[in-house]
Formats: C-alpha cells, sequence, structure tokens
C-alpha cells in the first residue's frame, strides 16, 4: 500500500474565483473527481477531501458577500 500525497503549490484564488469549487478548470479531465464546493477556513485556505488540492485565498482578494 501506498500513501501519495499532494506536494504541489496551493492554488491561489481571486475574488472572482468564488465560490471556490474542485475540480478546478485547469485540471485534467481525466483526473476528475465530482465537483464539490469548498469552504474557506478564517485563514482563506481550503483542501479537497477527495483529491488533496490545496487552495487559499490571495492576499489582496477582496471577498464580497461570502
Amino acid at each position: 500500500m501506498t500513501t501519495e500525497t499532494n506536494t504541489q503549490a496551493p492554488v491561489e484564488l481571486a475574488g472572482k474565483d468564488l465560490p471556490a469549487h474542485c475540480p478546478n478548470l485547469l485540471m485534467p479531465i481525466w483526473s476528475s473527481h465530482p465537483r464539490i464546493f469548498l469552504n474557506l477556513d478564517s485563514s482563506g485556505n481550503a483542501k479537497c477531501p477527495y483529491c488533496g488540492t490545496q487552495y487559499r485565498l490571495k492576499p489582496d482578494a477582496i471577498v464580497k458577500g461570502y
């Protein structure tokens, strides 16, 4: 049994990218899983429970209504 770890840099999101969801548009179709919407924590970070992709808000992101 092997344990796979996602070592990619987090996907940075701007305010216009919200609501955050995974898989994102840059992911290849062959690696897709069901689309889920992600809740960002108070630090602006989220992790996909399916593939482990990390997401975070850009430092200068303007978030309105979320």
